[in-house]
């Protein structure tokens, strides 16, 4: 049997990572169901204190997912959850963004604008990538 997955970031910002990534691949960030977090809170199996607002929109404090925008048959879901801890060494699994018809080197230009920090540059015979490290340090790839 074959079995479906998403990918889990751990992320001290949970929402502001999902957004930064949204934008970063295209993608959305999955919308808060407001009503659903109330009633359960009402019904006593979450509290206030599970809950925050994020622009605006009562959201779950732990996490924020992101989607690919023709759904989940296209790509899987990634999450992003809360950890206390903060990232102290380098992460043994990153995501490779293939940018298709788009240019890498404007993508990377783009995404050190908004907050990654570019890392070094790689090639293996034909094939060329940048690597750069999202605003809480965690890699992704940027090539064709």
């Amino acid at each position: 049997m074959a079995y479906t997955f998403q990918v889990t970031v751990d992320s001290a910002a949970p929402h502001a990572l999902a957004d930064w990534w949204a934008d970063a691949l295209g993608w959305e960030v999955e919308p808060s169901d407001e009503e659903f977090i109330r009633s359960m809170i009402a019904a006593g199996h979450a509290s206030e204190d599970d809950t925050t607002t994020h622009r605006g929109v009562l959201v779950w404090r732990v996490g924020q997912a992101i989607r690919h925008p023709e759904g989940l048959d296209r790509a899987p879901r990634v999450l992003f959850q809360l950890v206390e801890e903060a990232k102290t060494v380098k992460n043994r699994v990153h995501l490779d963004v293939r940018t298709g018809e788009d240019d890498p080197a404007t993508v990377v230009e783009r995404l050190v604008a908004k907050g990654a920090v570019h890392l070094h540059d790689g090639n293996q015979g034909p094939y060329s990538w940048s690597t750069l490290a999202d605003p809480e340090g965690n890699e992704l790839c940027i090539s064709h």
